[in-house]
Formats: structure tokens, C-alpha cells, sequence
């Protein structure tokens, strides 16, 4: 499976996206593609999209722990690895 949301996409780009994905909501597509697909889709991305599109690509691998997410460009959420797992940094709220 391979997810992508993005703040951004270039028309070329999102037209592209359209013949392997769904879109549930604008900028945001999901794919139940094969592994080497998909390894083409997240190179292409790599190569077509500047910077400012902040994408966020996350893509099952067969191995621990299952994902691995790779992005384009700035994000408002932090990523850290803890112990070769990649996390997605939540800040926590105080009421």
C-alpha cells in the first residue's frame, strides 16, 4: 500500500497520481500498488515535485516494521527514528 499527502502537487503530478490512486480528499492518495510500483511512483514523486509541495509519502515494506515514510520538502510535523522505527512527532496540548 502506498499513501501520499501533499500540501501541494503540480497539475502534471496530480494528474499523473489519478491513474494509480484514489483521492479521497484533495492531495491526499492511497493505492493498494505493488512493491516495485509503488518504489516507481515514490521515485517519480522524488524527481517532479519541488520542495514546497511538503509531500509525505508512506509506503508498506515487508519488513519491521511494516512502513517506511519518506518525505519532499518542508513538513509541520516532525519525524524522528527511535531504535530504526520512523515516528511521527505529536506535540501534546495542555488545557
Amino acid at each position: 500500500m502506498l499513501v501520499v499527502i501533499a500540501n501541494d502537487l503540480p497539475p502534471a503530478v496530480r494528474g499523473r497520481m489519478k491513474l494509480w490512486f484514489i483521492e479521497p480528499r484533495p492531495n491526499v492518495f492511497v493505492s493498494g500498488i505493488k512493491d516495485a510500483t509503488a518504489q516507481t511512483v515514490v521515485d517519480y514523486l522524488c524527481r517532479h515535485c519541488p520542495p514546497e509541495s511538503a509531500v509525505m509519502i508512506i509506503k508498506s515494506i515487508s519488513t519491521t516494521p511494516g512502513y517506511s515514510i519518506t518525505t519532499i520538502g518542508p513538513s509541520k510535523k516532525q519525524q524522528i527514528q527511535i531504535s530504526g522505527l520512523q515516528l511521527i512527532v505529536e506535540t501534546l496540548k495542555s488545557f
